[in-house]
């Protein structure tokens, strides 16, 4: 079976290197809030050329952090609208609305999977206060447009980041093209660490006190609460994981890019309709190689019986999830096509010739 994501051998790469950080965390006697925290925010904001990086717990975390600092800054109230993509995953919509904010779904571009530009000013009242926007799937959604547009409503740009470490627009990092950005770093990311973990970048000096004030119970100093806070901090071993994957993340994003290249150029059943990126070199970091077919299932479950193991990003969209019963009856066709056809091949920096060759083969006998 070709593993959809073989986390262990991804790991075992740099099994030395993590195995001595996590020896050397575990007889430092210090676990949270200490030197190798610090060392992978420095690194953070280094690689994505930001001034602030802020460990928290999770990717859900680090964006419900963002906007829960907006509002105690005064910058958001309860009630204000965030665009958000209709085809994201749901710790984006949930997010916002544990803050109390109100999500407005945009339709995503067909082609790219991404939030449609061209859709983003119809959406906007007085109400709205960000554009939340998802690099899904490794893919860069950020142009001069959507800059415009947030400049002349005076909107916030926050990126979902949770998918895209590594990738360019302009020779900038995505977690520095907008106000703020949510990191994730879940197993399973280009840098995933061996457990939950997140982070939040910056610029604005005020903003990343106040994250990383709410983020360990509203406090800055112990036992004087500012904020009703959170508890959501990244350990120093999760932290120290971290920092050894950063070093190997450009290179590991490049193998992606050549299996991508390869499935984008060998893959050629006209029933299956490949990712379509008109974006700049290095835009894309394929966390996900992400098709489109009619007969999803049924070539699901033939990669299946050929030993070719896939996921669904996602099966159902947020408008259709239980937890958001009052968007029932909304109406949004791109979304709900997208959700209804794609499906992930496998995809990582340690897949050999053989497997890729396989995955290109069987789907060109589907």
């Amino acid at each position: 079976m070709i593993k959809f994501l073989d986390l262990q051998k991804i790991n075992l790469t740099h099994q030395q290197e993590i195995e001595d950080a996590i020896l050397s965390t575990f007889r430092s006697g210090w676990y949270l809030l200490g030197d190798r925290i610090k060392t992978f925010e420095t690194e953070l904001a280094q690689y994505c050329d930001v001034p602030h990086a802020i460990g928290v717990a999770n990717g859900l975390d680090a964006l419900r952090l963002i906007f829960r600092a907006y509002i105690e800054l005064g910058i958001m109230t309860e009630g204000d609208e965030i665009l958000v993509p209709a085809n994201t995953y749901i710790a984006s919509i949930l997010a916002i609305t544990d803050n109390k904010l109100v999500p407005v779904l945009v339709e995503p571009d067909l082609n790219t999977y991404n939030i449609d530009t061209s859709k983003i000013e119809e959406k906007i009242t007085s109400r709205t206060r960000a554009i939340l926007l998802v690099h899904l799937y490794g893919s860069i959604v950020f142009s001069e447009k959507i800059q415009q547009i947030s400049e002349k409503y005076n909107l916030k740009i926050i990126e979902d980041n949770a998918q895209t470490i590594g990738a360019l627009w302009k020779n900038k990092k995505s977690g520095s093209l907008g106000d703020a950005a949510g990191f994730s770093f879940y197993p399973g990311k280009n840098l995933g660490a061996i457990g939950d973990a997140g982070a939040v970048t910056c610029k604005d000096n005020e903003l990343a006190t106040c994250v990383r004030t709410l983020a360990n119970y509203g406090s800055q100093k112990k036992y004087v609460n500012q904020y009703r806070g959170y508890n959501s901090r990244l350990d120093e071993i999760q932290a120290a994981v971290l920092s050894v994957k950063l070093k190997y993340l450009d290179a590991e994003n490049y193998e992606r890019k050549k299996i991508a290249d390869r499935y984008l150029k060998e893959i050629v059943n006209p029933k299956i309709i490949l990712p379509q990126h008109k974006l700049e070199e290095n835009s894309h970091v394929y966390h996900l190689f992400v098709i489109r077919t009619e007969d999803r299932d049924k070539l699901q479950k033939y990669l299946e019986e050929n030993g070719i193991q896939t996921l669904i990003h996602y099966p159902i969209p947020p408008h259709h999830q239980e937890a958001y019963s009052e968007w029932k009856e909304l109406s949004l066709p791109v979304t709900e096509k997208i959700h209804n056809e794609v499906l992930s091949l496998p995809i990582s920096p340690v897949m050999t010739d053989e497997e890729i060759l396989k995955v290109i083969q069987t789907l060109n006998a589907f």
